[in-house]
């Protein structure tokens, strides 16, 4: 019986000592395709879809944005000291077509897109859109994984309960997540809130939904080390979701977004806190809002393709040895 050849391992990106970083497929971080590779165990998609915005619209560009941005990106994380495209197969899903006339449409093509990409063992990592692809990404993990913990990053709470009237917004999707008991409502927090609010009954019905939240003021005092210990107390070792609206950053460090507010996270800190995640129980995970007709010289697009790529290194780091 002849012997099996040696597995080649995954497929990484273009190397960008060959083909140069300006050059070469427009993919996240110039990776291959999903229909290039036989498995996938890390799936980036892209969710253009902005129709639940309440402000400022332009995020259904968001992943066309976030690829572009990462192409400087490269094979070594030295901050979690792996190199993500190596011990995992990671590849670049596509975008997931959503009805932009119809909200509950697109809720339920963006839940069947991902429920399709988890089914084959892949872990998502979806570029937004606005914040109501939230909803249906949360939907289709539960589904297969209970309810699960989140880490909320953004300016606003996110748990409003409608927008003139409508139940579907990106103002609504953690509400709705809660009512549906796709949530550890135990292990749920938000980080990064600030600005004004309608009343105060916003932070009441919050807290009454289970959120725990730290404010972009107790980031700042507190420091990225003992908010990473709040929130790995929270979650545990639960499945975990992490949720990152771009607008958590300070409109210095993200203006190409819908809906800013100044006294926001710098980059340094919310990539310092999300590294801080390494060894929880990663199963997926979002970053959103991204906005480049209002971005300038890249800065949103650029913070937003490095976040991923953070988050797709904590996922790799579940499978590396």
């Amino acid at each position: 019986m002849m012997p099996l050849p040696p597995d080649p391992g995954p497929v990484g990106p273009v190397d960008s000592t060959r083909v140069p970083r300006f050059a070469g497929p427009a993919t996240f971080a110039r990776l291959p395709r999903r229909d290039q590779v036989e498995r996938c165990g890390i799936a980036v998609v892209g969710v253009p879809f902005d129709t639940g915005v309440s402000y400022r619209p332009g995020a259904r560009f968001g992943p066309e944005a976030v690829r572009q941005a990462s192409r400087l990106l490269r094979p070594y994380n030295p901050a979690l000291e792996v190199a993500p495209f190596d011990g995992v197969q990671v590849a670049d899903a596509g975008d997931i077509a959503a009805n932009p006339f119809d909200i509950g449409e697109a809720v339920e093509a963006i839940d069947e897109g991902i429920t399709e990409l988890t089914a084959t063992g892949a872990r998502p990592v979806t570029i937004g859109g606005d914040h109501t692809i939230a909803l249906p990404a949360l939907r289709a993990l539960a589904r297969r994984h209970g309810p699960v913990a989140l880490l909320h990053f953004d300016a606003h709470l996110d748990t409003w309960d409608t927008y003139f009237g409508a139940a579907y917004t990106h103002g609504t999707p953690f509400r709705r997540a809660a009512e549906e008991g796709l949530l550890d409502t135990e292990a749920i927090c938000h980080v990064g809130t600030r600005g004004p609010l309608y009343a105060a009954k916003d932070l009441t019905d919050d807290r009454r939904l289970g959120f725990g939240v730290l404010t972009a003021s107790d980031v700042g005092r507190r420091g990225p080390d003992e908010v990473i210990d709040i929130l790995r107390q929270r979650v545990g070792d639960r499945p975990l979701y992490v949720s990152v609206d771009v607008d958590v950053l300070d409109p210095a460090h993200a203006p190409g977004t819908g809906t800013p507010e100044a006294g926001g996270l710098t980059s340094r800190e919310l990539l310092d806190i999300l590294r801080g995640l390494a060894g929880t129980n990663l199963i997926g995970a979002d970053v959103v809002e991204v906005a480049p007709a209002y971005d300038h010289a890249e800065i949103t697009a650029v913070a937003a393709a490095h976040i991923t790529y953070d988050l797709v290194s904590l996922l790799a780091l579940k499978e590396t040895p």
